[in-house]
């Protein structure tokens, strides 16, 4: 009989079910995500330089389980209350306690188990279609990898429906010691603003200092260490929660004293409609500024990386290409790269020496990058030319920069610059070596690649044993994937995430604003029946919701601004805000997105009459 009444509540609230449904399958699909990496110290390791990085996904695991966590205490408190009038009808004619917990706790466990199983299977879809769109477009190397975790599978199960427990526990007994009238009429009680103003300035004073503490030791991760991350998580999560409840709420009482301002279109109206829930929006707009600042700092961080690899492959060598003694096959590829230019220097070795032409550096001069510290710690490279001349003056001082030019069956001996003259007259075996560089390196590294490699392999195979370490460093290519399986792995787990947040963020915010609209709607259906014009109640959906999206925006930015911080004193990014508008343009495109979505849906949920058509009144 419970199972049957479950299941007759659940039919009559479907698309209520269906909204919360996919919150909470999303939220369980993110969850595993999430832990198929941190539960994977293998792939973590042999994709990452940083010997911290398993435990920072550690601290990463808990963050999104206090995440987790509250968006399903938010989610199983909306169960309760499409389902409270329900119960209290069945208090009325007679139904025990025991039977409605009982009922409670069917309902709750068999959403969480559904939505739990539903979310591990997508979680994996999502795991691999992702992880091959990273791996295929962005050109990188992960090792130790498999979509499918039976540990991250085991966790997210446990997790879930350890929680799902003990939030139908709550519940009931939450349900069964509220008044029956109370449950009737608490869905039409508004929330109280009136606080006291000295615990109200406490309140801000704390979070700002707490904010202030998490921000100062992700500046000083490198001192602080794992007790740095520890820090910024409690403080951060702490004071970003503060700082709304406090703020969020002063905003509202400034608003509604103004005069002007309330008393304009339907101000007063959105003000009512942000104040009349305040409580739950001040969780959910601290949970979505964390998820937020955690989505948008992770794909900065990967797409950092990326920048990365190609600045530090830049700054190696200013040729894109080099081949020694190429053939007459070779030379027609490498002019189908469209280089910009191409330098050829000839050279001779003999039993003794190796011998270059001073006037051939004088008429193109070799092109190095040298190789500078700045102040901030971090590296760059100056273009330096030397000319023939400038080899004369001290021979012995180019001898190691030479060394790269010259085949690996000549790597070793001596190297000499002589003026053109003895160059003519001296013996030996004449090789060429000829440079080029193209406009775009990353465009054309796939044309380069199988050149680049063929010479790599023709000089290997030439050196009977012997090795030329300078020379494979100063073939780009190669210096291109030597960065790049060191660095993918932080670039990819960095995508990864933002998109796995990005789409918690999404869900956290754009469920938790349509769970609201089925009692909303009776507020705009009465406004609508009173005159007021479509247009009008249009533009107050506007404002309100792009209120639930906005505040928590700005303060995820500032968390990423700050956090962004971790990277730079440890030097795991030498340049964290460089290029920073480009992650943060994209990511806000996709949240605008969102924002439009969800005011779409919201709309045609509250702007309908009782008979579910829309008003036809005009604009």
């Amino acid at each position: 009989m419970l199972w049957k009444l479950a299941l007759g509540g659940m039919k009559s609230r479907l698309k209520d079910y269906i909204v919360l449904f996919s919150g909470l399958t999303i939220s369980a699909a993110i969850f595993y995500m999430f832990q198929s990496l941190a539960s994977n110290p293998e792939f973590l390791k042999a994709n990452s330089t940083l010997s911290m990085i398993v435990y920072i996904f550690y601290f990463g695991s808990v963050l999104l389980a206090i995440i987790t966590l509250v968006y399903i205490l938010y989610a199983n408190s909306f169960l309760l209350t499409m389902r409270q009038r329900t119960y209290a009808m069945f208090m009325m004619l007679g139904a025990k306690s025991g039977k409605i917990a009982q009922l409670i706790f069917i309902e709750t466990v068999a959403v969480g188990l559904l939505a739990t199983i539903v979310g591990t299977a997508i979680g994996v879809g999502l795991t691999s279609v992702i992880s091959k769109v990273l791996v295929a477009q962005m050109d990188i190397t992960i090792t130790h990898f498999s979509p499918w975790s039976t540990a991250a599978a085991i966790v997210t199960a446990i997790f879930f429906l350890a929680l799902f427990a003990i939030t139908a526990i709550y519940n009931a007994g939450k349900l069964v010691r509220t008044p029956v009238l109370q449950l009737l009429n608490q869905d039409k009680t508004p929330t109280r603003l009136k606080r006291n103003t000295f615990m109200w300035g406490i309140e801000v004073v704390a979070g700002l200092i707490l904010l202030a503490i998490g921000y100062w030791s992700m500046a000083h991760l490198n001192t602080l260490q794992l007790l740095g991350i520890g820090i910024a998580l409690v403080t951060i999560v702490l004071g970003s929660y503060f700082v709304f409840d406090a703020f969020f709420l002063m905003i509202i009482q400034l608003l509604r004293r103004n005069t002007n301002f309330r008393l304009h279109g339907l101000h007063s109206f959105t003000l009512g409609q942000l104040s009349f829930r305040i409580r739950d929006f001040t969780r959910l707009l601290s949970m979505v500024s964390i998820v937020f600042a955690l989505a948008l700092g992770a794909i900065t961080v990967g797409l950092g990386f990326h920048d990365t690899i190609q600045t530090m492959t830049n700054q190696v060598s200013p040729y894109d290409l080099i081949l020694h003694d190429p053939t007459s096959t070779q030379k027609e590829k490498a002019r189908q790269i469209e280089p910009t230019s191409t330098t050829t220097y000839q050279y001779k070795v003999d039993s003794k020496a190796v011998y270059f032409s001073a006037g051939e550096f004088d008429k193109a001069p070799y092109r190095e990058n040298e190789q500078r510290q700045n102040k901030d710690g971090s590296y760059s490279a100056k273009l330096t030319k030397l000319t023939g001349a400038t080899m004369l003056q001290s021979p012995d001082s180019y001898s190691g920069t030479l060394s790269s030019l010259v085949t690996s069956s000549a790597s070793g001996a001596p190297i000499k610059v002589l003026s053109a003259a003895a160059f003519a007259q001296q013996a030996g075996q004449t090789h060429t070596v000829t440079l080029y560089t193209v406009k775009d390196f990353m465009a054309s590294k796939d044309k380069i690649k199988p050149l680049a490699t063929a010479d790599d392999a023709q000089q290997t195979a030439a050196a009977k044993g012997k090795t030329n370490d300078s020379l494979g460093l100063n073939q780009k290519y190669v210096v291109y994937t030597l960065y790049n399986s060191m660095m993918s792995g932080f670039e990819f787990m960095g995508l990864f995430l933002g998109i796995a947040f990005l789409a918690m963020l999404a869900s956290c915010l754009m469920f938790k604003i349509l769970s609201s609209a089925a009692s909303d709607a009776l507020r705009y259906q009465m406004l609508a029946k009173i005159g007021t014009r479509r247009g009008w109640l249009k533009k107050s959906i506007r404002q309100e919701i792009g209120t639930l999206f906005l505040l928590p925006g700005v303060l995820g930015i500032i968390h990423v601004l700050f956090g962004l911080q971790m990277f730079k004193v440890t030097n795991l990014l030498p340049a964290p805000y460089k290029n920073i508008w480009l992650p943060f343009l994209i990511f806000l495109v996709l949240y605008v997105l969102y924002y439009f979505i969800t005011v779409q849906l919201y709309s045609g949920i509250v702007l309908q009459d009782a008979q579910g058509e829309e008003f036809q009144r005009g604009e």
